[in-house]
Formats: C-alpha cells, structure tokens, sequence
C-alpha cells in the first residue's frame, strides 16, 4: 500500500519511486485556506460568519479586520463606479449634488463659462483629476445657471464642500493659479484644503519665463 506509514515506502519516496506523502493540515493552515477562498470569492461574508463557530477569539479578530478591509475595498468600488469623471450638472442640481452630497464624500464643483480659456483648462485639469481620484465628486456648472450676473473676473471659481459646508475656495485666475496652471499644480491646491489625497511631496515650481 503506497500510502501506508512504513520504512520500506519512506525508501521509495527518497528515490522518488512513490510521490511525497500529504502533510496533515493543521488548524492554522486550515484558517489560511479558508480565507484565500473567501478572497478568492468562492465564500461570501455570510459563509464565513457561520464558519466563525470553529475559531477562537483571535481567530475572530483576525477575520472581523479582514472583513473591515473588505468592507471599505468594497466601499471604494462603489464609488469608483458612482464618480471617476468630472460631470455637468445646472443650476436646479446644486442642492442636490453640492450641499447634500453624503457627509463622507468631498465635492469639488467648477463654476465655469465657456468663452473663458482658463475655465477651459481648469476643466480640462479637472477631468484628469476626477479620473485620478475617482471617490471625490468633481463637478462644473455653467455659472449663469448658479449665480446670476457673476462677474468675470471671478471666473474661474472652484468650491470644495464637505458636509454641507464650504472647506475652500479658489475664486478668480491668481487664486486657481494663473493663466500656465499645471495639474498638478491645481491637484496640491486641493490637497492642501484636504479634499484628496496626493502623493505629491511637496508643492510644484511653476515653469520660469525668460
């Protein structure tokens, strides 16, 4: 019997005439597997729950912060696939999109017109961003559809909400930064008032002119 326990099979095994014998899973491996199943997708949360009964307490621990990790990667999808662009919207949606967006989620909104070149390359920006940072909510408006005889020289103009109220606020061409605003300048002017999270280190040089 190939799979029995002797001298003369372990012999076997060394001269590879006879496969390895299987090693008895502990309750640790078991653990281990039972979890890359779970990520793997073939078990859902409730499964595992019902599978709980058969762990200890730090076993329970272990999945309990396995499970908040899943929780919040599933909670970044669902926002991946809610926002990731930067949307039109009008006047009659600002309340809806802008003052009560969910408390969890920053609003960036662009009050722009269109024969304005910076608010064309404030949008253009924007679009990248929204892209890049998809669990933020970018938005524009033709600012006419807003505010009624806004002037000019206040445009472009970006607000930055969070929780009903306005975090920042960037109102005219100096304070967006200029005519030669980069993205990733306008990406660490967000940063810096909190509405994402950027990798850059530390602020971008604007481009010296001869």
């Amino acid at each position: 019997d190939p799979n029995e326990d002797t001298e003369w099979n372990d012999i076997l095994r060394d001269f590879g005439i006879l496969p390895p014998k299987e090693k008895p899973k502990d309750e640790i491996e078991e653990m281990v597997l039972h979890l890359q199943k779970e990520a793997e997708g073939k078990m859902n949360l409730e499964e595992l729950k019902e599978a709980e009964d058969d762990f200890d307490e730090a076993d329970r621990k272990a999945i309990e912060m396995y499970r908040q990790q899943r929780l919040q990667e599933w909670k970044c999808l669902q926002r991946m696939q809610k926002y990731g662009e930067l949307r039109e919207i009008c006047g009659e949606q600002y309340v809806k999109e802008v003052t009560n967006a969910p408390d969890d989620v920053w609003v960036i909104i662009h009050l722009y017109r269109s024969n304005i070149p910076m608010c064309l390359l404030v949008n253009e920006h924007l679009s990248l961003l929204a892209r890049k940072f998809p669990e933020v909510k970018f938005l524009k408006a033709i600012v006419n559809s807003c505010i009624q005889n806004y002037c000019d020289r206040c445009l472009p103009t970006i607000l930055v909400y969070k929780t009903r109220e306005i975090k920042g606020r960037f109102i005219g061409v100096a304070a967006c930064g200029g005519i030669d605003l980069k993205v990733e300048e306008l990406e660490w002017k967000l940063a810096q008032v909190g509405a994402i999270e950027t990798e850059l280190e530390k602020k971008p040089k604007k481009d010296i002119m001869n």
